[in-house]
């Protein structure tokens, strides 16, 4: 007699609840099902869920019952169609009438569980395969792992997985490792993904074309190119052919890295292997160009596609349209805009909304609110996204009373603000003088508690220090560590600034001290913010020690430092000698 551990899923994890059942060494028995066939199981015609449902009351009034392949059918239809509450529904009316089900009917309900971001209640299901005495199966255990990596549950997964494998339950096959290294790998586990290769490479199951796919793409995604063509080259060797997906990640990763002529090197290896370059692979390659600034480059490759076959898509002319809008050059973006509705390529959210943000870098804000207007007579509708960038636009040009409106206009749509949108309402209040509006709404944030981030805070100690508000912004600062958070450098920096700002160089160079012992690291901007408030207070000689500290450390002066040097020097000629990174042009 076997012992068959049932995993349980709770709240606290998974855990093992022993549950004793007679079974046979080698397998559960599996119950006995009767088979009916129905002809009037009309699963084909289901269009909507009225019709699945109409149809499964027929069913289960047929004598004899339909076969257990009809029900799984029509259940199948319905996740297809993504009712997966009304599939758990049916289910449990089956088993409430005694209807006879079988594993895949079992996994069906699961995966509709999982689906509903339910996979406690997935794991429930376990206890009826032991009742019925079907046996788990490699599906069971895979469609469960998929629930918990999509519900962010990676060490419960990870738990389930080890378990499977420590304890024998069942053999995981290439689907059931690909579910665990992509959920590892998308959640940035690069060497829990890689190292999962190594443990495959030494069982009975051997990695394929894909799993070698999401470890490379994990690797050039972390940034780790050199490891990839390792693990690339590697896959070659043992006769695994890579496909466009390896190829394009590839080139992602090198894109990234600027090195153009290795791209080269690899996209004509992948064509003379005749594995060609599909449209994301080509958005890839122009996303990498547009991104360096060689925006001519990228319209010469999205011309050899059309050259080659391959229709450019709507990401294609988003990535090119972003690239002249970070150029500023905003005729040719609209241009492409347009001529990519001549040709019938439909603008999503991210087509409008990044040619928004190039009219409102430029200070273009008629043209931006025409375009945004545009959007609901498209068919579409504005995200947060879009509303934040049309809020900061109009704050940076004065346009408040208007940003204000806009943004109740935002709030009767039923979007809510996000962290960034209360960013720029603090930002936008403070620069243009609304300091107790934007001492109203940090209160009122604190009060709901919706912002504990130390960049909240942040902004808002910014915005008091450069309207001269000192003491407030120095109140907030100290009681940071009271409500749990720690500054970071850049908080440091803001409020190290503010006393600057004031002529308080003591005290900014007390904080310097105080930051290092929190084991806060000061950064460049650190130092040439310090060096900036001795300049402008004409601190000359005590700039000694705080120069010899930036040249040990390797930071230089950035450029507005050195234009006040400049102006400084040209008073005090011997200050030249104090300042050796300067002749030498360190950098960090």
């Amino acid at each position: 007699m076997a012992r068959i551990a049932l995993l349980r899923y709770s709240s606290n994890g998974i855990i093992p609840c022993f549950i004793s059942f007679f079974a046979n060494s080698h397998s559960a028995p599996a119950i006995a099902i009767r088979s009916y066939s129905s002809p009037h199981s009309n699963i084909e015609n289901v269009k909507c869920l009225d019709d699945a449902l109409t149809l499964f009351r027929q069913m289960v009034r047929t004598q004899p019952l339909p076969s257990v392949f009809s029900f799984s059918k029509l259940l199948k239809t319905m996740v297809n169609m993504k009712h997966y509450s009304s599939v758990v529904s049916l289910f449990r009316q089956m088993l409430k009438s005694s209807i006879p089900i079988d594993g895949f009917i079992l996994n069906i309900a699961i995966n509709s569980y999982c689906l509903m971001h339910r996979s406690d209640c997935g794991f429930s299901m376990l206890a009826i395969y032991l009742k019925s005495g079907i046996p788990f199966d490699v599906i069971t255990f895979s469609t469960l792992l998929r629930g918990l990596f999509a519900e962010n549950k990676i060490k419960d997964a990870v738990n389930l997985f080890k378990k499977l494998v420590r304890e024998n339950i069942c053999e995981p096959d290439e689907v059931t490792y690909l579910i665990v290294m992509n959920g590892l790998s998308k959640m940035g586990h690069t060497q829990k993904t890689f190292d999962l290769l190594r443990v495959m490479e030494q069982g009975s199951t051997k990695p394929n074309t894909y799993i070698y796919n999401i470890v490379i793409d994990a690797l050039c995604k972390d940034r780790m190119i050199d490891d990839a063509i390792s693990l690339f080259e590697e896959m070659k060797q043992k006769g695994i052919p890579p496909d466009v997906i390896a190829y394009s990640s590839l080139i992602d990763g090198l894109c990234k890295f600027g090195l153009w002529e290795k791209v080269r090197t690899l996209f004509f290896e992948m064509v003379n292997l005749n594995i060609y370059p599909d449209v994301r692979t080509f958005n890839i390659l122009i996303d990498g160009l547009c991104k360096e600034g060689k925006v001519e480059d990228a319209v010469e490759v999205m011309r050899h596609m059309n050259g080659k076959g391959v229709e450019p898509n709507v990401v294609t002319y988003n990535v090119i349209i972003d690239g002249y809008c970070l150029r500023g050059q905003m005729d040719r973006a609209r241009s492409l805009f347009d001529s990519m509705i001549d040709k019938s390529i439909k603008p999503d959210i991210i087509s409008y909304s990044t040619l928004i943000n190039g009219y409102c870098k430029k200070k273009k804000l008629d043209e931006a609110m025409h375009l945004f207007y545009e959007i609901s007579q498209n068919g579409l509708k504005p995200d947060i996204v879009t509303y934040n960038t049309i809020l900061q636009g109009l704050f940076e040009v004065g346009r408040t009373d208007f940003a204000q409106r806009f943004f109740a206009d935002m709030l009767s749509t039923g979007l809510g603000p996000d962290l960034c949108t209360n960013r720029i309402l603090l930002r936008g209040y403070f620069q243009n003088g609304l300091i107790e509006k934007a001492m109203m709404l940090f209160h009122e944030l604190e009060r709901k508690r919706e912002y504990t981030h130390i960049e909240f805070y942040s902004v808002v100690i910014d915005g008091l220090c450069k309207t001269g508000q000192l003491d407030r912004a120095h109140a907030i600062f100290e009681k940071l560590s009271l409500i749990g958070l720690f500054p970071d450098v850049i908080t440091y920096n803001i409020i190290i600034n503010g006393f600057c700002l004031e002529g308080m160089l003591d005290e900014a160079k007390d904080m310097l001290r105080k930051m290092e012992e929190n084991g806060c690291s000061p950064d460049n901007a650190t130092y040439n913010i310090i060096v900036q408030g001795l300049l402008k207070f004409s601190k000359v000689t005590e700039m000694t020690t705080f120069l010899k500290e930036m040249n040990e450390r390797g930071f230089s002066f950035d450029a507005s430092t050195v234009e006040l040097l400049i102006d400084v020097i040209a008073k005090h000629p011997s200050l030249l000698d104090m300042i050796p990174q300067f002749h030498s042009g360190n950098k960090k």
